[in-house]
């Protein structure tokens, strides 16, 4: 098996998508974060005292997806077209289910931007409410659905 990230010498190298033609790419992601329910109540209401969880989480979300060629290293710098995050607050499951969306235009698709949007985001509705809920819990990070590029439309099953 050819590893597309190792050069002739066997060490890292970024993948050249030079001669790949843009295209639009789209990639959706979700994280769950899982809480006491009474930390969600608290989300819910604006009671927690480092302010709008899913205001702030919102924002580093956003961020997140931008900062992504940063934080891992083989990752293209993408111009990024749209960046959005919802949240579910779903009281059966005391948990927040975070969805991310991100789009682009370009050689390389957005999966990485999208996954790392969605987990900035719970990482910061933890960091927001660990004073009242230390053992809440991320869990479920995954991509869910891309389009774009060569592999066209794909979807989680």
């Amino acid at each position: 098996m050819d590893l597309t990230h190792i050069n002739e010498q066997g060490r890292a190298r970024m993948v050249d998508v030079g001669g790949k033609d843009d295209s639009e790419r789209v990639a959706v992601a979700r994280a769950v974060i899982s809480m006491q329910p009474e930390t969600l109540a608290l989300i819910k209401s604006g009671g927690i005292k480092k302010g709008d969880v899913l205001g702030v989480a919102q924002v580093a979300g956003i961020m997140g997806a931008k900062q992504t060629s940063s934080l891992v290293p083989m990752c293209h710098p993408l111009m990024l077209n749209a960046v959005d995050i919802q949240f579910e607050l779903d009281d059966d499951t005391s948990s927040v289910i975070i969805t991310s969306v991100v789009k682009t235009t370009g050689k390389t698709g957005v999966e990485m931007e999208a996954i790392t949007a969605a987990a900035i985001a719970a990482i910061t509705i933890y960091d927001m409410a660990k004073a009242v809920d230390r053992w809440m819990e991320i869990k479920e990070i995954k991509l869910l659905e891309k389009w774009g590029g060569k592999s066209g439309h794909v979807k989680r099953g």
